[in-house]
């Protein structure tokens, strides 16, 4: 990416050179152009909220910028691609949305993130740190900034405009209102789950901003509680919640096997934290684990006995089956040979089909016309 302060190589995290999507876009670029073209001055503490792969931190490094984001595969790609435009180590300041956010913000630039929520609640989490001369600049892909989107800085920082739209990128332009009221963070959110769907039912489940339905159960997740596998009477297992979101599942497996440790993962951390969250709201005696990071990586080979997964379709707006076919052969490394991979998703992503040819066998636990719960299992 070339850019005001120099040409940029940037990838994404874990690099695949087979991977044709890149490190950056368009509203990336218009961004930076923009900070250049209008000679904003880049003084002060600069955040960075939702920087995809690193690409805005990277070019403004020698503004000292900090960088706010809810994935550890952007934070992993950031950090290497630093390294690899060889800025000092510390000259980004690397931040979680879970960690506490700068006291004063001088400049604020907001990559739009998918989730309305997330926005909602890092906006809202920062607010109290803007000041009238705050320069505040969102950037996004025409279709992923609403009238939705718009309401949300007016109704938390103060009057919003968006500029011309150019290669399919527009800007948000915010001039911060300190002295307008705005509402309380509604974020965590609880709701008590339904009856019928197994050791969870009538239990609190706790989701932090932008994790996956937040306010309900969905549809696939009610019916993969449904047929998770029982206790095998053969001793404690170890079983994981591979891309656990809010944890519910792990803490359904933990409520009905109490002799279970369970290792809750995925890679976010607002999902991390909703997980943890919602096993201590439940009160589950058993023993658990709440690790943020690239799926199965750093758990030792041959080490559990289930994993459970219901992997995305999808990573940072592009629809792509590269995530799923990670966790599984992740999955494969970390089983014990006899241990089973369940893994639940809509039928026409044909799961069965990359799982036979991992494992050497899929078979059908359960099935309705939209979704099918998947058992494969390592051989020795």
């Amino acid at each position: 990416m070339t850019t005001a302060w120099g040409t940029l190589e940037l990838s994404r995290f874990p690099e695949d050179p087979h991977e044709k999507l890149r490190a950056w876009d368009a509203s990336d670029a218009y961004l930076l152009r923009h900070l250049a073209e209008e000679e904003i001055p880049l003084s002060g503490t600069v955040v960075v909220v939702g920087d995809r792969w690193g690409a805005l931190v990277t070019a403004l490094a020698a503004h000292r910028p900090t960088q706010i984001t809810d994935s550890y595969l952007s934070q992993e790609a950031t950090r290497a691609n630093l390294a690899r435009a060889g800025v000092e180590p510390g000259a980004v300041r690397l931040l979680t949305t879970q960690d506490p956010p700068p006291g004063r913000v001088d400049v604020l630039l907001v990559r739009v993130p998918k989730s309305l929520a997330l926005l909602e609640d890092q906006l809202l989490r920062l607010a109290p740190a803007v000041h009238p001369d705050t320069v505040v600049v969102g950037t996004g892909m025409v279709k992923e900034i609403h009238t939705s989107t718009l309401r949300l800085f007016e109704r938390i920082l103060g009057p919003t405009r968006t500029s011309l739209a150019r290669q399919k990128a527009r800007l948000i332009l915010c001039s911060p209102d300190p002295a307008a009221e705005r509402p309380a963070n509604p974020w965590p959110y609880s709701y008590a789950l339904p009856d019928g769907i197994g050791a969870a039912s009538g239990r609190t489940v706790v989701n932090h901003a932008g994790v996956f339905c937040a306010d309900r159960l969905d549809v696939g997740t009610r019916f993969f509680l449904q047929h998770l596998p029982g206790a095998n009477g053969e001793g404690p297992r170890r079983v994981v919640d591979l891309g656990c979101g809010n944890g519910v599942v792990g803490t359904a497996v933990a409520l009905a096997d109490p002799g279970a440790e369970v290792l809750f993962v995925d890679e976010s951390f607002q999902a991390v934290a909703s997980a943890e969250a919602t096993y201590k709201a439940n009160g589950v005696p058993g023993h658990a684990e709440f690790r943020v990071g690239d799926g199965l990586a750093g758990v030792a080979p041959g080490s559990v006995d289930v994993v459970l997964n219901n992997p995305p379709f999808h990573s940072h707006q592009a629809t792509t089956d590269a995530t799923a076919w990670r966790m599984f052969t992740g999955a494969r490394r970390a089983l014990r040979p006899g241990g089973e991979l369940w893994v639940i998703g809509n039928r026409h992503l044909g799961y069965h089909v990359k799982l036979r040819r991992l494992f050497g066998n899929s078979e059908t636990v359960a099935g309705n016309p939209k979704f099918v719960v998947l058992r494969a299992v390592k051989r020795g």
